[in-house]
């Protein structure tokens, strides 16, 4: 087997002399053929020639045919790797040292960027960071469709950028920690590929000033009241996070400070250093102050061993203890732990763009549909499709995003909307309605495997999937795709500039209901077919070719066959997107196998 080096490759998918799928079958090819020489714990030097997702770095060490996987690099640079894992032709390592800067590589805004684990593209350019972001998802979406042996068919619409750059968190979890090992203590962002080390982030550049002066107030009283930070080893300590939520249209600030209940601090001095930050709360004009105001302050006790903000037990030190943001004319109560997209202004383009691919879900201009917002959080989605929806039910499993949601609707005088906690996987069996839309908003790892079945015996003829991980988005469609869905349309919204994160939008439609699709009624006596030939789907042939003969066979490797034997099949899986299109042919045997499937179910 005749198989190219890597860069030949590479330089070939750059001119688009190959596509995805030759990329990626390229590379398996490299896998089964190359014996890696590089060794585990050796240094070694190369250069990325490319980047997907979610932040994996291909680096091409000189005289090695494998390329190494390593995190936080860009395409150009030139760099040292150590070698970490190796097996079945692939190799993973760990950044050493950038030696040669890419040519479109930029100096950072941020003076943490460098050792901050916070952000991991802030040295290039937001025009670089959104054509990569748009790259990337398109060809994991594409692979599922190389997958399976089709020629894409959806309409990719590309990225929508988020409308601020810097200063776009509303939401921030500082940790408590060292700097270094026995260090002072430190508040701010866990250190890049550190689970311990802490960074003091007081000029982070994704938040605005007031998370900065709350971040350095908080920081210096514990300083000087001595207290510890909870070691996670040691499993002592007291104080543990600052959890800062600010909203972006009422300027509502609510501050959470976590310890363990292992000892006791009077918080009164702090509550009044922070209250004196907010200029309705102190008449010194020479004063810093916030821009915006503190809604409330928290403390909440978390006991639990792993290194996350949980609940155990919140006091209200002031105020109260949530804030409201307005988002698309609607207002919003956010608790200390419910779920609401982290960039407001953001948050607004996503939700726009799931609004247009949902579209109208009127009847003759009645409101005649009931949708099912599955993963809801705090009802966002659900309240701003309930003007148009005859009832809209929201499920979260969060109890206190549940609650959150009913507060909401009642506060924006909305009476169809319906929100119940509890898992999806169990509480869908529970629901009595039945939808006639579904919106889906996972959390990162997707929709749970044995829900995903479920949502689709709802049968519903409209799907708009959300996906803050594009990988769990490629894996559910596999799922879809073969049981009669189709992608009519996806757009990537960039809701975090400077990160490796993106949001995915698909619309996904049943193939009947697809618009690249048409029916055709066609008299059963015209093509002279028996009831028998109607009912071998797909799936019946491939079932019964792989129980037969032992491999599997796509649907366009059907098609083909069908193509070729005269039987009418819809245009997507058989003709190629333009006429220089390359369109794989399905092999001899596969041909034969396909056949004699046909042959068995009376259709030649």
């Amino acid at each position: 087997m005749n198989i190219k080096p890597t860069a030949v490759v590479i330089d070939d998918f750059k001119d688009n002399k190959i596509d995805a799928t030759g990329f990626i079958t390229a590379l398996v090819a490299f896998a089964e053929r190359w014996v890696i020489s590089m060794k585990k714990g050796q240094v070694y030097e190369g250069t990325v020639t490319k980047v997907m997702y979610p932040n994996k770095g291909m680096v091409q060490v000189e005289g090695e045919d494998c390329p190494v996987w390593v995190k936080n690099v860009i395409e150009g640079q030139k760099v040292s790797v150590r070698i970490q894992k190796k097996r079945k032709g692939k190799a993973e390592g760990c950044l050493m040292e950038v030696l040669e800067k890419a040519e479109n590589e930029i100096e950072s805004p941020c003076p943490h960027f460098a050792d901050c684990g916070g952000c991991t593209y802030q040295h290039l350019s937001y025009g670089d960071q959104l054509a990569m972001k748009e790259r990337q998802v398109k060809e994991l979406l594409d692979q599922v469709y190389a997958n399976r042996g089709e020629i894409p068919d959806y309409s990719y619409e590309g990225i929508k950028r988020s409308p601020k750059q810097f200063g776009y968190r509303n939401k921030m979890e500082f940790s408590f920690g060292d700097e270094y090992k026995d260090g002072p203590l430190s508040l701010g962002m866990h250190k890049r590929g550190s689970f311990y080390d802490v960074v003091p982030v007081i000029n982070c550049q994704i938040v605005d000033e007031d998370f900065r002066m709350i971040l350095q107030t908080v920081l210096d009283f514990c300083r000087e009241s001595g207290l510890p930070f909870y070691h996670r080893m040691k499993q002592e300590g007291y104080v543990r996070h600052l959890l800062v939520r600010k909203a972006e249209y009422t300027g509502e600030i609510l501050i959470a400070i976590v310890t363990t209940s292992q000892m006791q601090c009077d918080f009164g001095v702090l509550v009044n250093r922070l209250c004196k930050l907010d200029k309705r709360e102190d008449n010194n004009c020479e004063s810093e102050h916030l821009s915006g105001r503190i809604a409330g302050i928290l403390h909440t006790y978390n006991d639990s061993v792993a290194d996350v903000v949980k609940n155990d037990h919140t006091a209200i030190l002031y105020g109260r203890p949530y804030f409201t943001e307005k988002l698309l004319g609607l207002s919003f109560r956010i608790s200390e732990f419910s779920f609401f997209q982290t960039n407001s202004l953001g948050a607004e383009v996503l939700y726009e763009t799931v609004r247009e691919y949902v579209g109208s879900l009127c009847n003759d201009g009645t409101p005649d549909k009931v949708v099912f917002d599955l993963y809801s959080g705090t009802g966002t989605i659900a309240q701003m499709l309930a003007p148009v929806s005859k009832k809209v039910i929201g499920v979260e499993i969060v109890e206190e995003a549940v609650e959150a949601a009913k507060e909401n609707a009642k506060l924006n005088g909305l009476e169809n909307c319906e929100f119940i906690a509890g898992d999806v996987l169990k509480v869908i069996d529970e629901i009595q309605e039945k939808p006639d839309f579904i919106v889906l908003d996972p959390p990162r790892d997707g929709i749970h495997p044995k829900a995903l079945p479920k949502i689709i015996e709802f049968g519903v003829d409209r799907i708009v999937y959300i996906s803050c991980k594009a990988t769990s988005l490629a894996r559910d469609l596999e799922v879809f795709f073969e049981n009669g869905y189709r992608m009519e349309k996806a757009v990537t919204v960039d809701m975090f500039p400077g990160t490796v994160h993106v949001e995915t939008v698909a619309l996904l439609s049943k193939l009947s209901e697809a618009k690249h699709h048409i029916e055709v009624k066609v008299d059963m006596d015209e093509l002279d077919l028996t009831s028998a030939e109607a009912k071998a789907t797909y799936k019946e042939i491939q079932d019964w070719v792989q129980e037969k003969y032992g491999f599997h066979v796509t649907n366009l490797n059907i098609a083909q066959v069908k193509q070729k034997h005269g039987i009418i099949e819809r245009e997507n899986y058989n003709r190629p997107k333009s006429e220089n299109s390359n369109q794989p042919g399905c092999p001899e045997e596969k041909v034969k196998a396909i056949e004699d499937a046909m042959q068995h179910f009376q259709m030649i």
